[in-house]
């Protein structure tokens, strides 16, 4: 059975956040999904739209969260109390976030998108060229780097997918250079395009 008809058994083809029937996908969830069943969920339009662009969320139409945030799934769990993070301003969502109850493993990774901070608070990272990276992004290294505690070097032009952000540090990244998980410092990375 495919990703896709499973999350449409589970949710009952319908999005696993606010109920829509139209325009669903599977959306895996940042930074880094086990993927699968348990880090996908079944979402429509809208909601991938909102959850990747803070500039067009709209508070109203989260209000579906007071449902699904009691969902059973991992994957619908945790988007639901990021985004009910960074609405708590509303008013309402941190009424329903003071309800909601994640294990401390879940929380951990909820956080690392950084939604539950105010503005001031965050981190930005950014690419040599001054491009924002988020956690999930693919990268490609622009200089050769020797990775410490090994004689590896990492070569330019290599991609690193998926990568995690370093919550303490603006110039810090993590991500996997063949089987080796290294920190990349952002001087020497340039963000890629999706089509790349």
């Amino acid at each position: 059975m495919s990703l896709l008809q499973e999350l449409q058994d589970r949710s009952g083809n319908q999005c696993e956040l606010c109920a829509s029937k139209s325009d669903l996908s599977i959306y895996e969830v940042p930074p880094v999904s086990t993927g699968g069943v348990d880090g996908s969920l079944l979402a429509c339009n809208t909601c991938v739209e909102q959850i990747g662009d803070v500039e067009k969320t709209d508070a109203n139409h989260w209000r579906c969260l007071n449902d699904s945030m009691w969902s059973e799934f991992r994957a619908v769990k945790i988007v639901a109390w990021r985004m009910l993070s960074r609405l708590r301003k509303e008013g309402w969502p941190q009424g329903l976030l003071d309800m909601m109850y994640l294990e401390d493993e879940d929380v951990r990774f909820a956080k690392e998108s950084g939604d539950h901070l105010d503005e001031s608070e965050k981190i930005i990272h950014r690419d040599a060229n001054g491009a924002i990276l988020q956690a999930g992004d693919s990268v490609v290294l622009i200089k050769d780097l020797k990775v410490k505690g090994s004689s590896m070097i990492a070569k330019q032009g290599t991609a690193v997918r998926r990568i995690s952000l370093d919550h303490e540090n603006a110039k810090y990244i993590e991500g996997k250079v063949g089987p080796t998980q290294i920190v990349i410092i952002t001087d020497y990375v340039k963000k890629m395009s999706e089509k790349e």
